[in-house]
């Protein structure tokens, strides 16, 4: 697989090369002082179109960084693709229209079924799968989840803190999701951020996958928001049997996580969680 390189326009936008950060002109109003004119980091949100043997599947807006591993994760989650083997190349085309383009080609495209897809042609980076209306849709015909994994609760909340420390952009901008994999030690094994939840987490995910990293019910994944069904939904087709969210969870991911044999902790801080959903993988 190659990746074409970034062009020296969105190199030129970012702070230090950056390009998930840009300065923007503000006026700070403090008390009844006069405004003080000064620049302030911003996390950028742009288009980016995913194409699958030339042929455009989705536009979803997201922050530029890592766009073959959105591309990867977000066909792995749609159940386009298995694994890293059926993907033939991910080429990254800059300036493409207003935004990037991704192509992606299949080493059997004569197996591609567009109508997999889950998501509309054009989504946004906060919608995610909405046309999903219950939980038989993802789970009809799927197996539950089971692992060895055991997790002691110690050590889980540690997860936060690391997060936050690896979250470079976050500090900078307060305006970016993040997601992480963790080993069942503690050790902090990948981090990623992006505008929108679900495409941090594609963004995960297709790191791992064409990393050739497998097993991932071996690690936890730690949302820094709230757990969603869709987030839930990307990890179980990822095969991830443990899931933590600093924030709350939705009704509809509890159910999804006690169908699917997934573990599914809320609220986690440094002294406490809610375990929702398989209890038996916290120590």
């Amino acid at each position: 697989m190659q990746d074409h390189p970034t062009d020296s326009k969105k190199r030129e936008r970012g702070e230090g090369g950056n390009v998930a950060l840009r300065s923007i002109p503000i006026a700070r109003f403090l008390g009844d002082a006069p405004p003080v004119r000064l620049a302030d980091a911003v996390a950028v949100e742009e288009p980016l179109e995913i194409r699958i043997e030339g042929q455009s599947v989705a536009v979803v807006m997201r922050t530029p960084g890592h766009d073959r591993e959105l591309a990867a994760g977000f066909l792995l989650s749609e159940g386009v693709i298995r694994s890293a083997r059926d993907l033939f190349e991910i080429v990254v085309c800059p300036g493409a229209g207003e935004g990037t383009a991704v192509d992606v080609t299949l080493r059997d495209p004569g197996r591609l079924d567009l109508s997999k897809l889950t998501r509309h042609l054009f989504t946004s980076s906060s919608c995610g799968v909405c046309s999903r209306a219950s939980l038989d849709a993802v789970l009809g015909g799927r197996r539950r989840l089971s692992s060895g994994l055991r997790v002691r609760a110690a050590n889980l909340r540690t997860f936060p803190s690391k997060l936050r420390d690896a979250q470079e952009t976050f500090a900078s901008t307060g305006g970016l999701h993040g997601c992480a994999l963790f080993d069942a030690e503690g050790g902090l094994v990948m981090a990623r951020e992006d505008v929108g939840r679900h495409n941090a987490l594609d963004k995960l995910v297709g790191w791992a996958l064409l990393q050739g990293k497998t097993g991932l019910g071996r690690h936890v994944l730690l949302l820094s928001g709230r757990s969603s069904f869709e987030l839930l939904q990307k990890a179980y087709m990822a095969g991830i049997t443990f899931v933590a969210g600093i924030g709350a969870p939705s009704s509809l991911a509890v159910e999804f996580a006690r169908e699917s044999g997934q573990t599914l902790v809320g609220f986690l801080r440094e002294n406490s969680c809610n375990v929702y959903s398989g209890e038996q993988r916290l120590l």
